[in-house]
């Protein structure tokens, strides 16, 4: 079997081993795989690995070898599954393998706001607190998370991850999800979506890219939001109208946004969102911790694995036929 990595350097940058599969057949592994070059390096290929290198319907059409898409990632939304179906070929994700890693980055993300840490750190380093009359000072105020209420749209694994952990802070929980839970769930009521932006001190979205999610965090519902409220996007970038996010931020409709995702990665250098010093944003890289790195790897081994033996495993064309 020859397989082919289309852009294997984010999940294995050097620190882990692309043996596992070596062990199925003739491997080629490239770091990046700019648009232009997709298909060459593709063409001859039987199975395909690809973690955010787009395969859309006309690739996919004269991918006449493939029989296997692999991508690694949890989201497959950058694999045209529809025509991938039509042509029999077998999609398959990796569930579930950042939840721990993402969910500690909304907390970080959080609390960040919260404390304010890495500027009272550079501020201290700086001399402020030697020169201070007080035995302490703080420029932001400081937020105690107890208490406040955390809202969650989403109750996948990452959602119910983040669910846990804002209860352990002692934070009231509301969740909105398209499948509530038949019992009760300690700690957390579930609501609609409008209630979730009104009552929330914190929005946490945790939901796939979907056409039905496209752009699901609205103006209008960031309107509703508290003028002290903080919204927190570590899904996909697509779920946030960005161009309504900047607006809200420029009239102080909310107090601060906190993004590791955006609709185009990397952004533009001058995206309008840099200019807000409340608006914090990461690299996406909340799913990136060398554990959750290291699972993806595994299970998306496994998944080719277990499609040679005749029994495809994650198969998300399953979903969609």
């Amino acid at each position: 079997m020859k397989i082919v990595v289309l852009d294997g350097y984010t999940l294995n940058p050097g620190d882990l081993s692309w043996a596992a599969f070596k062990a199925l057949g003739d491997l080629t592994v490239y770091d990046r795989s700019p648009p232009e070059t997709v298909l060459k390096r593709a063409e001859h290929a039987n199975a395909i690995l690809t973690n955010k290198t787009q395969l859309n319907r006309e690739i996919i059409r004269k991918l006449t070898e493939t029989r296997y898409i692999g991508v690694l990632a949890t989201g497959y939304n950058v694999v045209n599954v529809e025509a991938a179906l039509k042509r029999n070929v077998v999609v398959t994700n990796v569930p579930g393998y950042s939840t721990a890693s993402v969910a500690e980055h909304v907390f970080a993300l959080l609390l960040h706001f919260a404390r304010q840490v890495d500027h009272h750190i550079s501020t201290v380093k700086k001399g402020r607190w030697s020169r201070e009359s007080d035995f302490c000072y703080w420029n932001f105020p400081i937020l105690e998370l107890a208490g406040l209420t955390m809202g969650i749209i989403g109750y996948g694994e990452t959602g119910k991850a983040v669910a846990r952990r804002a209860v352990a802070f002692d934070m009231k929980v509301i969740v909105n999800t398209r499948t509530p839970p038949a019992e009760p769930v300690a700690g957390i009521r579930f609501t609609d979506l409008e209630t979730v932006f009104r009552e929330s001190d914190i929005v946490s979205v945790h939901i796939p890219l979907t056409p039905l999610t496209e752009n699901l965090v609205s103006a209008e519902r960031l309107r509703m939001m508290k003028p002290t409220a903080y919204l927190i996007n570590t899904s996909r970038g697509g779920v946030l109208d960005e161009e309504a996010l900047v607006a809200v931020l420029k009239e102080r409709k909310i107090t601060g946004a906190a993004l590791d995702v955006m609709k185009e990665e990397p952004p533009e250098l001058n995206h309008p969102l840099f200019r807000f010093n409340n608006c914090i944003i990461t690299p996406h890289h909340a799913w990136a911790a060398k554990a959750a790195r290291q699972r993806c790897m595994k299970t998306a081994a496994e998944n080719l694995a277990a499609f040679i033996a005749g029994k495809p495993q994650n198969v998300v064309t399953a979903s969609a036929s």
